[in-house]
C-alpha cells in the first residue's frame, strides 16, 4: 500500500479522535463552563449535524481545487475548531470550534476514499479505502481512551490541543506523501449531483443510515446497559469501549479485503449477522462475560459494512464520485443520530435498557434487505441490457463494431 495511506490514516485518527473522546469529558466540560450535562451534550449533538451539512458543503466548494489541496485545506479547518475548542473562553465559543471542526469530517473522509482508491490497482481500491478508515477505528481503541484519560487527569484543553497537533502531523503528511491528483478534466458540480439521480447510489447510502446506525442504537446506550443490566462497574464502560473499537479494527480490515472479492456477499453477511447480533444482544447483556463478547462482535460487523458501502458508492457514482462519497460519509451521522434517538424513545417507553438493540436489528435487517433489492435491481438491468444489445441487428452490430 502506498505511504499516502498512511497520511490519510493519520488524518482520519485525529478526525476519530476529536468526534469520540468528547463523550467521555463531558462532566469536565460541563463543569469548567458551569453548564448542565445535557447542555454541554450539544457538543455531542453540534458535531453530529456539522458532519450531515458539512460533507456536502465543503465538497462543492472545493470542486474547483484539487483534491490533495482540498485534503490540505480541510485539515486546516479541523486543526482551527480543536484549537478554538482548546482555548474557548466560553460555552459557546467551544460549540463553535466543534461544530468548525466537524466541518472537515465528511468532506475529508469522502475526498479521501476517491484518493485512496485513484492511488491503488482497480481491485484493492476497497483495501485502500479500509486501510484509510483504520485510522478512525484505531482512534477508538487508542486516542479516545487516552485522550480521556489525559483530559481527567491534567485538563480537556490539553486533550484538545492535542488533537490540534495531531492535525498538524496529518497536514504534514498530506503535502508531503498524497501526490497530486487534479479532478478529472470535464467533470463540474452538475455531474456531481447527477450522481444522485442513480438508484443504486440513494440505495446504498440508504443502506448506510441503516445499517450503521443499527450499532449505534446499541452502543449510543452502552453504560446504562451494562452498568444496569450486566451489572459492571461504572470504570469497566472505558475498556468495554476498547473491545468495541478492537472489533471495528478487525473487521474494517476484514470488511476492505473481502470487499474487493465479493462486494454484494459481503454486505449479505455483515448486515444479515449484524441484525442477529443486535437481536441477540437483548439477552446477551445478561451476561459480562458474553456481554464483552458481543459488544466486540457488534463492532467487527458493524464496520464490516463502511468499505463495501463506501466502495459501492464509489463504483455506481463513477466519474464524478466525490460528492456522493463526501455525503455518504454524513449518512454515517445521520444514521448514528436517528438510531440514538429511536433507542431513547423505546428506553423512555418503559421497554428497558435493552430495548435499543432490537431497533438497532430492525435497523440492520432493514438494510438487508435494501442490499438484496439493489442486488436484484442490478441483475435485472444487466438481463436489459444484453436484451437490448442482442436485438441489435447483426449488420447494424457489424457496422458499429472496431
Amino acid at each position: 500500500m502506498p505511504l499516502a495511506l498512511l497520511a490519510l490514516a493519520i488524518g482520519a485518527f485525529g478526525i476519530g479522535t476529536t468526534e469520540f473522546v468528547i463523550m467521555g469529558l463531558l462532566p469536565e466540560v460541563a463543569g469548567d463552563f458551569g453548564v448542565s450535562i445535557p447542555t454541554a451534550g450539544h457538543l455531542v449533538t453540534g458535531y453530529a449535524l456539522g458532519v450531515v451539512f458539512g460533507a456536502p458543503l465543503m465538497t462543492v466548494l472545493g470542486t474547483k481545487v484539487s483534491r490533495k489541496r482540498m485534503l490540505m485545506l480541510l485539515m486546516g479547518l479541523f486543526i482551527a475548531g480543536n484549537l478554538l475548542s482548546a482555548l474557548a473562553p466560553v460555552f459557546g465559543v467551544m460549540l463553535i470550534g466543534r461544530v468548525v471542526a466537524s466541518l472537515a469530517h465528511g468532506a475529508f473522509f469522502g475526498i479521501g476514499s476517491v484518493v485512496a482508491a485513484d492511488l491503488v490497482a482497480p481491485d484493492k481500491k476497497a483495501g485502500a479505502i479500509a486501510m484509510m478508515f483504520t485510522g478512525l477505528t484505531v482512534a477508538n481503541v487508542i486516542g479516545v481512551p487516552l485522550g480521556t484519560l489525559i483530559g481527567q487527569s491534567i485538563g480537556w484543553r490539553v486533550t484538545f490541543g492535542i488533537v490540534a497537533a495531531l492535525g498538524l502531523v496529518g497536514l504534514a503528511g498530506i503535502a508531503r506523501l498524497v501526490p497530486d491528483m487534479p479532478k478529472p478534466e470535464g467533470v463540474r458540480l452538475r455531474h456531481e449531483l447527477a450522481a444522485f439521480k442513480n438508484v443504486q447510489v440513494l440505495l446504498a447510502m440508504a443502506m448506510t443510515v441503516l445499517g450503521f446506525g443499527g450499532v449505534f442504537a446499541a452502543i449510543t446506550y452502552i453504560a446504562p446497559m451494562m452498568t444496569h443490566v450486566a451489572g459492571f462497574a461504572d470504570g469497566s464502560v472505558t475498556w468495554l469501549l476498547v473491545l468495541f473499537g478492537l472489533g471495528m479494527v478487525g473487521g474494517n480490515l476484514i470488511g476492505g479485503r473481502y470487499a474487493d472479492r465479493a462486494l454484494m456477499p459481503m454486505l449479505y453477511v455483515s448486515l444479515g449477522a449484524l441484525a442477529v447480533v443486535l437481536a441477540l444482544f437483548t439477552l446477551t447483556a445478561h451476561n459480562k462475560i458474553v456481554a464483552a463478547v458481543t459488544i466486540a462482535l457488534i463492532g467487527a460487523l458493524g464496520f464490516a459494512t463502511v468499505p463495501p458501502l463506501q466502495k459501492r458508492v464509489l463504483d455506481q457514482a463513477h466519474g464524478a464520485p466525490t460528492l456522493a462519497s463526501a455525503v455518504n460519509i454524513g449518512a454515517f451521522n445521520l444514521g448514528n443520530a436517528l438510531s440514538a434517538w429511536l433507542g431513547g424513545i423505546v428506553i423512555a417507553a418503559g421497554l428497558g435498557y435493552t430495548a435499543p438493540n432490537w431497533v438497532g436489528a430492525l435497523l440492520a435487517a432493514s438494510a438487508l434487505v435494501l442490499a438484496l433489492v439493489s442486488a436484484a435491481l442490478e441483475r435485472r438491468d444487466q438481463v436489459t441490457g444484453s436484451v437490448s444489445a442482442g436485438s441489435v441487428p447483426a449488420e447494424e452490430q457489424t457496422a458499429v463494431s472496431p
